[in-house]
Order: C-alpha cells, then structure tokens, then sequence
C-alpha cells in the first residue's frame, strides 16, 4: 500500500534519513520506534507530503506521491501535540473539519461517543487538557473512514480508560484492513496492537521484523523486553 523507494532527507549537512527502503502493507500495525532525532518524524512528514526527499520515492497504492495530494484524503494523521484555533469549541472544531473535507461518506463517529465528547461540546479549546485535545485529536484521525492511520504517540496523555478505548478501536481498525502506522516510546502499550515493528537509528532502518519472529527468535513474550534483548546484543557487538 505504502512503499518507501530509497528515501533520503537532509538538512543542510545532517542527513536525518539514509536511503531507507520499506514497504507497509494494508492490514498490519507497525511501530516505528527508536531514539530522539532517529528519523520517525521525518518519515512520517515525507509520508503526509509535508517533507519533500531530498531523494528517493514514496508510492502510495502504487502511485507517487511526489507532487501529489489527493492522496492524503486517504490518511488519517494523529500529531502527538494536536494545534487547534483556541476561540473554537470542540464541536465547532468538528464541524469545520467535516465542511473542508466535504465528504459524502459516512463518517466514523465512534470515538465521539466512547470519548463522550458531545457532552462538551461547547467547551472551547484553549480550556482543554491535554488528554482531552488528545480525544479529539483521535477522533478527528477516524472520522473520515480512512484506509491508512498514522497515529504519533497516541496514547501519550490519556488516562487509562480513554488509553483502552483507542487501543481497541486501532485493533478494529487494522481488523478491517487498515494500514496503521504507530510511532511510541511505551512500548508496553504496543504488545495486543502491533504486528510488525521498525526501529531506526541515526535516520536508517536498524531491522524491521514481524512480532511473532520476534517474540520467538528472542525467547521473550513482551515487546520491550525482546527489543531490549536485541539492542543489548547488537550494542556489545559493536563494542566488541
């Protein structure tokens, strides 16, 4: 669905990716982890259209998305920190977005009832939490029915109840065949949603695996455990 040809990105004389070569498939949950200033951002920017390669191709559906942005109607984007008019409500917010998309197809309003959030719809932004804007973040990434979900962080900041909330609707999600792309720190937030994990450093792809292979090559039954073990191995490998 998404393949990534030999993507390079610098920025002056940084180069923050390498001459990464992926492929995502509709139906998986992938994670893309790794340190600070590794490249997952960039990645995903190059993938929404808002980075430009420096070199290298991104189709989408077999189809470039260099100059393109029809395509991006088939994205839902969840930022890690949701920027929103302050002056707005939560429900005007909704409303504006449902204008410019001018969508004739049903709309997912699934999390606006398990987020309860048309209780407070009347409540202007800028009084918001940051769990709350987390919600409507969310909200805003499903509305649109969209064949591919790129979610940074996206439980960052939820309690625990609205955190098991978008963890089961991403399951039923990649259930129906979405492509979803997930970028975390908590690891221990991926074991029931991932299928396949890429961890990059220094803007390359260190090794891209599936969890089962994963789990079984490492002995372990917890994601962050398994990763651990093989930075562990990879890092006295080098040492040595």
């Amino acid at each position: 669905m998404i393949t990534i040809k030999n993507i390079s990105k610098t920025f002056g004389k940084s180069t923050v990716l390498n001459n990464l070569n992926l492929t995502f498939n509709k139906g998986e949950c992938i994670a893309l982890i790794g340190p600070n200033g590794c490249g997952k951002t960039t990645l995903i920017k190059s993938i929404l259209g808002m980075v430009i390669p420096t070199k290298g191709d991104i189709l989408f559906q077999n189809k470039s998305i260099l100059g393109q942005f029809d395509y991006r109607e088939k994205i839902g984007y969840m930022p890690q920190i949701g920027k929103y008019p302050d002056y707005m409500s939560i429900g005007q917010i909704l409303k504006m977005m449902k204008t410019i998309r001018n969508s004739n197809q049903n709309l997912d309003e699934e999390l606006i009832r398990e987020f309860e959030l048309e209780k407070i719809f009347d409540k202007p932004m800028r009084t918001l939490s940051g769990g709350t804007t987390q919600k409507v973040s969310a909200t805003l990434a499903f509305l649109f029915n969209p064949d591919v979900l790129i979610l940074d962080e996206p439980t960052a900041g939820l309690d625990p109840l609205a955190s098991e909330i978008l963890k089961e609707k991403i399951i039923r999600e990649k259930n129906k065949g979405k492509l979803i792309l997930i970028t975390s720190h908590l690891l221990s937030e991926l074991d029931d949603l991932i299928t396949q994990i890429i961890y990059m450093q220094d803007g390359k792809v260190q090794f891209h695996k599936n969890i089962s292979t994963l789990l079984e090559n490492t002995k372990e039954q917890k994601i962050s455990k398994a990763i651990a073990q093989i930075l562990k191995t990879s890092s006295h490998e080098s040492y040595n």
